[in-house]
Protein backbone atom coordinates (compact mmCIF):
# COMPACT_ATOMS: atom_id res chain seq x y z
CA UNK A 1 0.00 0.00 0.00
CA UNK A 2 1.87 3.31 -0.99
CA UNK A 3 1.80 6.14 1.74
CA UNK A 4 2.34 9.81 1.58
CA UNK A 5 2.76 11.33 4.83
CA UNK A 6 2.76 15.19 5.04
CA UNK A 7 4.74 16.25 7.51
CA UNK A 8 7.00 18.05 9.41
CA UNK A 9 6.35 17.45 12.88
CA UNK A 10 7.42 15.04 15.54
CA UNK A 11 3.70 13.00 14.55
CA UNK A 12 5.20 12.69 10.72
CA UNK A 13 8.86 11.68 12.09
CA UNK A 14 7.55 8.86 14.37
CA UNK A 15 5.09 7.62 11.48
CA UNK A 16 7.96 7.42 9.61
CA UNK A 17 9.84 5.37 12.12
CA UNK A 18 6.39 3.13 12.26
CA UNK A 19 6.03 3.04 8.48
CA UNK A 20 9.82 1.54 8.03
CA UNK A 21 9.57 -1.12 9.88
CA UNK A 22 5.87 -2.10 8.55
CA UNK A 23 5.84 -4.18 4.97
CA UNK A 24 2.94 -3.81 4.31
CA UNK A 25 3.33 -0.09 3.53
CA UNK A 26 5.53 1.96 1.25
CA UNK A 27 5.97 4.92 2.05
CA UNK A 28 7.08 8.56 1.40
CA UNK A 29 7.45 11.94 3.73
CA UNK A 30 6.99 15.12 2.22
CA UNK A 31 8.67 17.82 4.21
CA UNK A 32 7.97 21.46 2.88
CA UNK A 33 11.55 22.89 3.18
CA UNK A 34 10.96 25.28 5.92
CA UNK A 35 13.87 23.97 7.64
CA UNK A 36 17.32 24.04 6.12
CA UNK A 37 18.72 20.82 8.09
CA UNK A 38 15.53 18.79 8.77
CA UNK A 39 16.09 14.99 10.69
CA UNK A 40 17.11 12.31 8.64
CA UNK A 41 14.55 10.20 7.82
CA UNK A 42 14.11 6.45 7.52
CA UNK A 43 11.75 6.19 4.54
CA UNK A 44 12.06 8.41 1.08
CA UNK A 45 11.87 12.25 1.18
CA UNK A 46 10.63 14.65 -0.83
CA UNK A 47 11.73 18.07 0.24
CA UNK A 48 9.54 20.84 -1.45
CA UNK A 49 6.23 22.10 -2.62
CA UNK A 50 3.88 20.35 -5.32
CA UNK A 51 2.02 23.51 -7.15
CA UNK A 52 -1.24 23.67 -5.18
CA UNK A 53 -4.02 21.52 -5.43
CA UNK A 54 -3.80 20.84 -9.10
CA UNK A 55 -0.02 19.71 -8.34
CA UNK A 56 -0.39 17.46 -5.47
CA UNK A 57 -3.42 15.57 -7.07
CA UNK A 58 -1.40 15.10 -10.13
CA UNK A 59 1.45 13.60 -7.85
CA UNK A 60 -0.73 11.66 -6.28
CA UNK A 61 -1.85 9.82 -9.62
CA UNK A 62 1.45 9.69 -10.99
CA UNK A 63 2.63 7.72 -7.39
CA UNK A 64 -0.63 5.65 -7.35
CA UNK A 65 -0.72 6.85 -3.67
CA UNK A 66 -3.19 4.82 -2.01
CA UNK A 67 -3.85 6.68 1.24
CA UNK A 68 -2.24 10.31 2.65
CA UNK A 69 -1.79 10.89 6.03
CA UNK A 70 -1.78 14.89 6.74
CA UNK A 71 0.64 15.12 9.89
CA UNK A 72 1.82 19.14 9.55
CA UNK A 73 2.23 21.57 12.07
CA UNK A 74 -1.46 22.52 13.22
CA UNK A 75 -0.71 26.06 11.61
CA UNK A 76 0.17 24.54 8.07
CA UNK A 77 -3.61 25.44 7.31
CA UNK A 78 -3.11 25.89 3.27
CA UNK A 79 -1.24 22.28 2.50
CA UNK A 80 -4.20 20.63 4.76
CA UNK A 81 -6.65 22.28 2.59
CA UNK A 82 -5.01 21.21 -0.40
CA UNK A 83 -4.47 17.88 0.42
CA UNK A 84 -8.05 17.61 1.67
CA UNK A 85 -9.06 18.77 -1.74
CA UNK A 86 -6.28 16.57 -3.94
CA UNK A 87 -7.71 13.38 -1.89
CA UNK A 88 -11.62 14.43 -3.11
CA UNK A 89 -10.35 15.07 -6.49
CA UNK A 90 -8.31 11.70 -6.84
CA UNK A 91 -10.53 9.33 -4.71
CA UNK A 92 -8.12 8.45 -1.92
CA UNK A 93 -8.84 8.48 1.87
CA UNK A 94 -6.89 11.22 3.90
CA UNK A 95 -6.43 10.78 7.67
CA UNK A 96 -5.34 14.13 9.59
CA UNK A 97 -3.36 13.78 13.03
CA UNK A 98 -4.45 16.52 14.91
CA UNK A 99 -2.79 17.13 18.64
CA UNK A 100 -5.18 18.35 21.56
CA UNK A 101 -4.78 21.58 22.30
CA UNK A 102 -2.87 23.16 25.50
CA UNK A 103 -5.01 24.24 28.18
CA UNK A 104 -5.03 26.61 30.81
CA UNK A 105 -5.00 25.57 34.47
CA UNK A 106 -5.92 27.49 37.66
CA UNK A 107 -3.79 30.16 38.02
CA UNK A 108 -2.82 30.44 33.96
CA UNK A 109 -2.70 34.03 33.02
CA UNK A 110 -3.34 33.14 28.99
CA UNK A 111 -4.56 36.06 26.44
CA UNK A 112 -5.73 34.53 23.53
CA UNK A 113 -5.39 36.28 20.45
CA UNK A 114 -6.17 35.49 16.67
CA UNK A 115 -2.52 35.93 14.75
CA UNK A 116 0.63 36.82 15.64
CA UNK A 117 -0.05 40.45 14.29
CA UNK A 118 -2.56 40.77 17.43
CA UNK A 119 0.03 39.61 19.85
CA UNK A 120 2.52 42.09 18.44
CA UNK A 121 -0.15 44.55 20.17
CA UNK A 122 -1.14 42.34 22.56
CA UNK A 123 2.20 42.81 24.62
CA UNK A 124 1.31 46.37 25.23
CA UNK A 125 2.38 50.10 24.63
CA UNK A 126 5.17 50.33 27.48
CA UNK A 127 8.70 48.90 26.49
CA UNK A 128 8.96 44.73 28.48
CA UNK A 129 11.00 42.21 27.91
CA UNK A 130 8.90 39.30 25.52
CA UNK A 131 9.94 35.90 25.29
CA UNK A 132 9.05 34.68 21.25
CA UNK A 133 8.27 31.19 20.72
CA UNK A 134 5.90 31.74 17.35
CA UNK A 135 8.76 30.35 14.83
CA UNK A 136 10.82 31.96 12.24
CA UNK A 137 8.93 32.98 9.81
CA UNK A 138 6.46 35.14 12.31
CA UNK A 139 9.01 36.64 13.80
CA UNK A 140 8.65 39.99 11.35
CA UNK A 141 5.25 40.71 11.95
CA UNK A 142 6.89 42.01 15.98
CA UNK A 143 8.28 44.77 13.82
CA UNK A 144 5.07 46.34 14.50
CA UNK A 145 6.01 46.76 18.01
CA UNK A 146 9.51 47.96 18.17
CA UNK A 147 9.71 49.09 21.62
CA UNK A 148 10.33 45.94 23.37
CA UNK A 149 13.60 43.99 23.95
CA UNK A 150 12.42 40.37 22.45
CA UNK A 151 14.25 36.92 22.56
CA UNK A 152 13.32 34.66 20.07
CA UNK A 153 14.11 30.87 19.83
CA UNK A 154 14.51 29.70 16.18
CA UNK A 155 15.93 26.90 14.66
CA UNK A 156 16.76 28.45 11.31
CA UNK A 157 17.70 32.37 11.58
CA UNK A 158 15.46 34.52 9.75
CA UNK A 159 16.37 36.03 6.39
CA UNK A 160 14.93 39.41 3.98
CA UNK A 161 12.40 40.42 6.73
CA UNK A 162 12.62 43.65 8.92
CA UNK A 163 12.96 42.42 12.07
CA UNK A 164 12.31 44.45 15.50
CA UNK A 165 15.59 46.19 15.73
CA UNK A 166 16.13 44.64 19.68
CA UNK A 167 15.59 41.12 19.62
CA UNK A 168 18.27 38.49 20.46
CA UNK A 169 17.98 35.16 18.65
CA UNK A 170 18.67 31.42 20.31
CA UNK A 171 18.88 29.06 17.67
CA UNK A 172 17.93 25.63 19.06
CA UNK A 173 15.47 22.73 18.45
CA UNK A 174 13.73 21.23 20.54
CA UNK A 175 12.13 19.02 23.08
CA UNK A 176 13.27 21.86 26.00
CA UNK A 177 13.02 20.73 29.64
CA UNK A 178 11.28 22.71 31.65
CA UNK A 179 13.83 23.59 34.48
CA UNK A 180 16.03 24.97 31.56
CA UNK A 181 13.10 26.84 29.90
CA UNK A 182 12.35 28.39 33.61
CA UNK A 183 16.41 29.42 33.63
CA UNK A 184 16.01 31.25 30.30
CA UNK A 185 13.19 32.95 31.29
CA UNK A 186 14.74 33.88 34.73
CA UNK A 187 18.14 35.03 33.11
CA UNK A 188 16.77 37.00 30.69
CA UNK A 189 14.55 39.23 33.17
CA UNK A 190 11.28 38.09 30.41
CA UNK A 191 8.24 39.51 31.42
CA UNK A 192 5.67 38.19 29.34
CA UNK A 193 5.97 34.77 26.25
CA UNK A 194 4.03 34.68 23.52
CA UNK A 195 3.65 31.24 21.69
CA UNK A 196 1.56 29.34 18.89
CA UNK A 197 -0.75 27.04 20.88
CA UNK A 198 0.86 24.29 18.97
CA UNK A 199 0.39 21.07 21.42
CA UNK A 200 2.18 18.33 21.94
CA UNK A 201 5.30 18.16 24.33
CA UNK A 202 8.08 19.08 22.56
CA UNK A 203 7.87 23.11 23.13
CA UNK A 204 5.13 22.66 26.25
CA UNK A 205 8.12 23.42 28.68
CA UNK A 206 7.76 27.01 28.28
CA UNK A 207 4.41 27.25 29.37
CA UNK A 208 5.17 25.54 31.80
CA UNK A 209 8.28 27.82 32.93
CA UNK A 210 6.04 30.78 32.34
CA UNK A 211 2.96 29.25 34.75
CA UNK A 212 5.92 28.51 37.53
CA UNK A 213 7.44 32.11 37.10
CA UNK A 214 3.65 33.81 37.45
CA UNK A 215 4.35 35.35 33.71
CA UNK A 216 1.42 36.60 31.64
CA UNK A 217 1.46 34.76 28.12
CA UNK A 218 0.25 35.62 25.02
CA UNK A 219 -1.61 32.84 22.97
CA UNK A 220 -1.61 32.77 19.38
CA UNK A 221 -5.44 30.31 18.36
CA UNK A 222 -4.89 27.89 15.74
CA UNK A 223 -6.58 28.65 12.38
CA UNK A 224 -9.35 26.69 11.01
CA UNK A 225 -7.46 23.99 9.12
CA UNK A 226 -9.19 21.10 7.32
CA UNK A 227 -8.96 17.64 8.75
CA UNK A 228 -10.75 14.26 7.04
CA UNK A 229 -10.89 11.58 9.25
CA UNK A 230 -9.19 13.09 12.94
CA UNK A 231 -6.94 10.98 14.73
CA UNK A 232 -4.58 12.27 17.59
CA UNK A 233 -1.06 10.44 17.46
CA UNK A 234 0.18 8.70 14.81
CA UNK A 235 -0.44 4.98 16.09
CA UNK A 236 -3.88 5.82 15.62
CA UNK A 237 -3.26 7.02 12.40
CA UNK A 238 -1.36 3.44 11.43
CA UNK A 239 -4.43 1.86 12.85
CA UNK A 240 -6.62 3.50 10.51
CA UNK A 241 -4.02 2.18 7.11
CA UNK A 242 -4.44 -0.92 8.33
CA UNK A 243 -8.54 -0.35 8.50
CA UNK A 244 -8.62 1.12 4.89
CA UNK A 245 -5.98 -1.18 3.33
CA UNK A 246 -7.09 -3.27 0.51
CA UNK A 247 -5.79 -4.33 -2.97
CA UNK A 248 -5.02 -1.07 -4.94
CA UNK A 249 -7.66 -0.26 -6.75
CA UNK A 250 -5.46 0.64 -9.88
CA UNK A 251 -5.11 -3.27 -10.47
CA UNK A 252 -1.25 -3.78 -8.70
Amino acid sequence: MRILVLGGTTEASTLARLLAGDVRFKATLSLAGRTNSPRPQPIATRIGGFGGVPGLAAWLAAERVDAVIDATHPYAAQISANATEACRQVGIPLVSVVRPCWQPVAGDDWHEVASADAAALAIGVMPRRVFLGVGRQELHRFAIAPQHHYVARVIDLPAGERMPPDMRLIQARGPFEREAERALLADSRIEVVVTKNSGGTATFAKVEAARDLGLPVIMVRRPGKPASHVVSNPEEALRWLAEVRSPSRRGV
